[in-house]
């Protein structure tokens, strides 16, 4: 489970009930779980706060994180990684900025459901990141960049980009072209067979009549 995420035996021990007061909670709607890739039921320390109208005091300025997010798309272009945080670690060191935390992630831009990224965003919705700092846009997101930019600015984390092209690989980009391209295709040929079947269902209807 991540930071704020647990188990429910530990959300059950939080509320002083049964797990199977909490599961009959989720299938009530009392206390709905969020759900893990293989099914198990988890809730996030904001929730069960809210459930029991704690409200939990927002993060003081010296409290809150500089975070340095470092991505790429596959295992093969790990050494853009090393390259990333030493350019950031070089920017950081030029303006003086101190106890950054580093966070690297194997995943594609066009993928929003890294789990790393999620949880970034979701700090940063929460005040708990002051600044958030990326070797090039492309590292956060393909494509969106400016909503995220927003979201950034909307909860107080100033975003801090080198837009270093060198650490854009070109290679990445063909492979999220073809990803797009291929989904696209994959939603036509769709369509063609749903038209296609729809075309017959009607003739058939025709037939009949």
């Amino acid at each position: 489970m991540g930071m704020d995420m647990m188990t429910i035996g530990e959300a059950a021990k939080m509320v002083r009930r049964t797990v199977n007061t909490l599961q009959r909670w989720d299938r009530d709607g009392v206390l709905k779980a969020g759900r893990t890739k293989t099914n198990r039921r988890y809730y996030t320390e904001e929730k069960m706060l809210k459930f029991l109208g704690v409200t939990k005091p927002k993060p003081t300025e010296a409290e809150r994180r500089s975070v340095a997010y470092l991505r790429v798309s596959s295992p093969a272009q790990r050494p853009d990684l090393k390259n990333q945080r030493s350019v950031i670690e070089d920017f950081c060191v030029a303006k003086g900025l101190d106890g950054v935390e580093y966070v690297e992630e194997i995943k594609g831009g066009l993928n929003f459901e890294r789990p790393k990224f999620g949880a970034l965003m979701d700090a940063i919705e929460k005040g708990e990141v002051s600044k958030l700092i990326i070797a090039h846009k492309d590292r956060l997101c393909r494509f969106g960049y400016k909503w995220f930019e927003r979201h950034c600015r909307n909860h107080g984390c100033k975003l801090l980009v080198l837009n270093t092209e060198k650490l854009s690989p070109e290679q990445e980009m063909v492979q999220d072209l073809m990803t797009i391209i291929h989904c696209f295709s994959s939603r036509l040929y769709g369509l063609r067979n749903y038209r296609k079947a729809l075309k017959n269902a009607l003739k058939g209807t025709a037939t009949k009549r």
